[in-house]
């Protein structure tokens, strides 16, 4: 018998739980009788009563739901993988607590499995968010397609399904740092995509905050691309082209009178061009050298304080 683990992401999503395990449950009735389900439930170190409805909705399907409960808050795609790590299913779903993904369309995911296909990805075809969020999710996809990972699905995925054999080579991989997600494409098996309308949420507040957003955008370019260590290449280039033709012009007026050019001026624009360039590029560098001195750290992405 086949057997299917949803893994679910959990972070101040007590009011969502009960209505969402309702839904799982009411869902199972789509798919075919043989079918087995398991749901790994982790508490990304939540401070409101998740962990306390968690186990009431274990309480509710025994034998069927497992409980991760990290040590804190490790951030949702570190929770997704700490989620993978613990799956036992053939095949496996990622889908948020907040039924904002249609648990609908898990049966048509499976059936594309079934049929060989070990990746299927529910890309979102509209987005029922605010301007903010729409525009900044926008924009995120598409750099990230350009760049980073040419074969995204337009609109992006946070919903998917992928075969037992992907789920080992990613928790393998054990990165830290990165859209755990994202690992998957990349690991470039050919996948089937199912368009869908991301639904808004109806009960509690997103806790995906502006910061945490720049921060997954800055791992997914360092993670999945070289683009911003060329970028400096071009600058600097770019930089070296300004810089000699202001010369040129200076020496140009002062020979010819044009104009009076003060040398200090010109001198301090240089400066400030050619500095303000340096100190970018050391961030960007920066950056992916605090990335590799965080792998040879080998330091957990996650740490799970307790397994229900």
């Amino acid at each position: 018998m086949p057997k299917l683990s949803i893994i679910i992401p959990c972070y101040f999503n007590a009011e969502n739980i009960p209505a969402t395990g309702k839904a799982l449950i009411e869902n199972e009735k789509n798919f075919s009788a043989d079918m087995v389900f398991e749901y790994v439930m982790v508490d990304d170190g939540s401070k409101d009563d998740t962990i306390g409805a968690l186990k009431r909705f274990q309480l509710d399907n025994i034998g069927k739901v497992k409980i991760i409960k990290l040590s804190g808050n490790f951030g949702s795609y570190n929770a997704i993988q700490a989620g993978m790590r613990y799956a036992t299913g053939d095949c496996n779903i990622v889908i948020s607590a907040d039924l904002q993904d249609p648990v609908e369309l898990m049966p048509q995911m499976v059936d594309f499995w079934i049929k060989g296909t070990k990746l299927v990805l529910a890309n979102r075809q509209e987005r029922n968010d605010s301007f903010f969020t729409n525009a900044f999710a926008k924009h995120y996809q598409k750099l990230i397609k350009r760049y980073a990972l040419p074969t995204l699905p337009n609109g992006g995925f946070d919903y998917c399904l992928f075969d037992k054999q992907l789920r080992e080579e990613v928790v393998a991989l054990n990165e830290k740092n990165t859209n755990s997600l994202y690992l998957l494409l990349s690991l470039k098996y050919p996948y089937a995509c199912i368009p869908y309308v991301r639904q808004k949420r109806e009960v509690g507040k997103s806790r995906w905050t502006l910061k945490k957003k720049i921060n997954l955008f800055i791992d997914s370019f360092v993670s999945f691309s070289y683009a911003p260590l060329r970028l400096i290449t071009v600058m600097g280039l770019l930089c070296g082209i300004i810089t000699l033709s202001y010369a040129a012009f200076i020496v140009v007026a002062r020979l010819s009178g044009w104009i009076q050019v003060e040398g200090f001026t010109a001198m301090m624009l240089v400066f400030l061009l050619v500095g303000s360039f340096q100190m970018i590029a050391l961030g960007i560098i920066g950056e992916y050298l605090w990335r590799t001195l965080e792998a040879s750290r080998k330091r957990p992405p996650y740490v799970v304080d307790e397994v229900i």
